[in-house]
């Protein structure tokens, strides 16, 4: 069956509507009825020539996020008479992908849903889905033009199985006046773990009332700090190659994490905030902490609330490493299996209609997020953005400066949302003054054991 053009469809049923005038209004009512009858019975069907096609988007975007994305959506709902977009958020994306598993293959699921990047292979397995590949090609849609770093973690096996959409990594954030009051270069931030810990000593004893450094007890910002040294998450290249059967990184690569911040919270100099990042970020525009290290899709929230001049800095790495760079976080667009022909078609509409450079500017200049498409960069109010906030320009420059390799372009497994976990209670047991070695020792076996577990729900083993 091929794919019918929305615009064609919508001259269609015009025409129809018009043929119809001279039959009577009643059997056009009965006709109408009879059509939602067999729809409530047969479960899904093809929206009827003329009418507004629905398409439901789940999402996750909350606070800045959600005003931007709605904003986005009543623009496109306004700009053509064909298809009504009804975004509906779902909580966290835990909270959203819990929610799907429980209505997937009925008539409840979404036409399409916001999904994190760690759940890429639970999207995959859970069999609910219809990679957008499918559309690439027959619509003969060009993804070269998106960013290249982004495009490289949603591509397994040159097949493209969702559409990137909100996509972040973390930066450090620094307090410019603070730098300054210290001695230290407010336009020359630290780089490497050892320069951070210097630049934290130096904060705290010129201002007794501040902390230095601040690290989330977050797994995400763990596999970053990993990937930032060129170590793999996963053994067999990131889980890209073959199925992984065991970690990827060594023991100097994942414990160098755990000794540095247990080397700032002997000093005195560490902010322990555990797995809270919105007391972290609250700490640091009210002072109480220097840096910290965190997503830059939180770059507009800390520029417009800080009552001093904000840094953006690249994510430090240990000096013995050179800096690989960092692995795409956020999420991607995936498209829902089972839904009529119409729909999907709708829906794959507005994906292409997000990936614009007129969207991609609104998008990152009122969120932080990165622009999907680079050319987004060049829009009027990108530009006036970048000029206002250079930092803004820093969050882009580390991501296109970053090396493509098995290392940043990310793992993939069902199983990494419990591997944040296993990291994130390691990370905590630190920073409250428990051994590294044993702690260290013990989240990977953990971690490995996770690895197994996975494989053997999944019969690889």
């Amino acid at each position: 069956m091929f794919r019918k053009n929305l615009m064609f469809l919508l001259a269609l049923g015009i025409l129809f509507v018009l043929a119809a005038c001279g039959s009577g209004e009643e059997a056009e009512n009965t006709a109408e009825a009879d059509e939602s009858t067999e729809s409530s019975t047969e479960g899904s069907s093809e929206e009827a020539p003329g009418e507004v096609q629905t398409v439901t988007f789940w999402h996750s975007m909350g606070g800045a996020g959600q005003e931007a994305l709605n904003s986005i959506v009543e623009d496109y709902n306004a700009s053509q008479d064909a298809v009504q977009v009804d975004a509906e958020y779902q909580g966290s994306y835990d909270e959203s992908l819990t929610k799907f598993n429980a209505v997937a293959g009925s008539d409840s699921a979404p036409t399409m849903i916001q999904t994190f990047e760690i759940g890429t292979m639970s999207m995959i397995n859970s069999g609910q889905t219809k990679p957008i590949q499918d559309f690439i090609d027959e619509d003969g849609y060009d993804m070269s033009s998106l960013e290249d770093n982004i495009v490289n973690y949603y591509s397994l096996d040159d097949t493209f199985h969702s559409m990137p959409f909100n996509s972040s990594t973390p930066v450090m954030y620094y307090n410019k006046d603070a730098f300054e009051a210290a001695g230290l270069d407010p336009e020359a931030p630290p780089e490497t773990f050892e320069a951070v810990e210097e630049a934290s000593k130096a904060i705290t004893e010129s201002n007794t009332e501040m902390k230095g450094f601040a690290l989330q007890a977050y797994g995400w910002l763990w596999e970053q700090l990993l990937a930032n040294q060129g170590a793999l998450l996963l053994n067999n290249d990131n889980g890209r190659g073959d199925t992984a059967t065991e970690i990827g990184w060594t023991e100097e690569e994942g414990k160098s994490i755990f000794n540095w911040v247990e080397n700032m919270v002997e000093d005195g100099t560490f902010a322990n905030y555990g797995t809270n990042g919105d007391n972290m970020m609250a700490g640091f525009l009210a002072e109480d902490v220097s840096m910290f290290v965190q997503s830059s899709a939180s770059s507009r929230d800390v520029i417009d609330n800080a009552p001093f001049e904000v840094g953006i800095a690249y994510l430090p790495h240990p000096e013995d490493k050179e800096r690989e760079g960092v692995v795409i976080g956020g999420a991607s667009l995936w498209m829902i299996d089972g839904k009529p022909e119409a729909e999907q078609d709708a829906a794959w509409e507005f994906m292409k209609y997000l990936q614009t450079p007129e969207v991609q500017a609104e998008w990152h200049v009122g969120t932080g997020y990165f622009a999907i498409n680079p050319e987004a960069y060049d829009e009027e109010v990108a530009v006036q953005a970048h000029e206002e906030m250079p930092q803004l320009q820093v969050t882009v420059d580390q991501l296109q400066e970053t090396t493509s390799s098995y290392a940043t372009q990310g793992a993939l497994m069902d199983m990494l949302p419990e591997g944040r976990k296993v990291m994130e209670t390691a990370l905590e047991a630190v920073y409250n003054g428990a051994d590294v070695d044993a702690e260290y020792d013990n989240a990977v076996e953990r971690y490995n054991q996770a690895i197994q577990q996975a494989n053997q729900a999944r019969g690889n083993e």
